[in-house]
């Protein structure tokens, strides 16, 4: 089984290793929240590229989706990590990420908590560690099932390489 991180992934390989849907993440693009680092969309019929670490991104904001926490509130949270201390734009890959649901916190230690939202609450966490291995889980699969579809006639198909 192949979990060799390729350079690249087309939008039909994110959305189903993500597990969103295209029109998800051709808003994301549209919208300015999240672009291909590799290969930007330059109008109809072009493609996009998106890199490994744009694919963990997106597996952190479907995580903090997944716990309740808004779209809205999810580019709060990426506007103040770009915006305060030296996180860039990968602001999300370099902290911990804590919720209740309601609010998001960035973890820089053990002591050191920063709520991103300006408000206060019981917290739970996502450590980038369990989402970096789940998305490499993912990928396996993604890469199992493809090979699989190939090789033993499966009517699936996962878009054209």
């Amino acid at each position: 089984m192949n979990t060799e991180i390729k350079k690249y992934y087309k939008s039909n390989e994110v959305c189903k290793i993500i597990g969103i849907s295209y029109r998800q993440l051709d808003y994301y693009d549209r919208t300015n929240f999240l672009k291909p680092s590799i290969e930007k969309a330059l109008g109809y019929g072009t493609r996009r590229l998106y890199s490994f670490y744009d694919l963990l991104k997106l597996k952190v904001i479907k995580k903090l989706m997944e716990a309740g926490i808004s779209l809205q509130k999810i580019r709060k949270t990426r506007k103040f990590l770009e915006e305060n201390g030296s996180y860039g734009e990968n602001g999300f890959l370099e902290v911990t990420l804590i919720s209740d649901g309601n609010t998001v916190y960035a973890c820089n230690s053990d002591k050191d908590i920063i709520d991103t939202l300006k408000s206060g609450q019981g917290v739970f966490g996502i450590a980038l560690g369990k989402v970096y291995s789940d998305l490499k889980g993912d990928l396996a699969k993604y890469s199992k099932n493809y090979v699989d579809s190939y090789f033993h006639g499966n009517e699936t198909n996962y878009g054209n390489y």
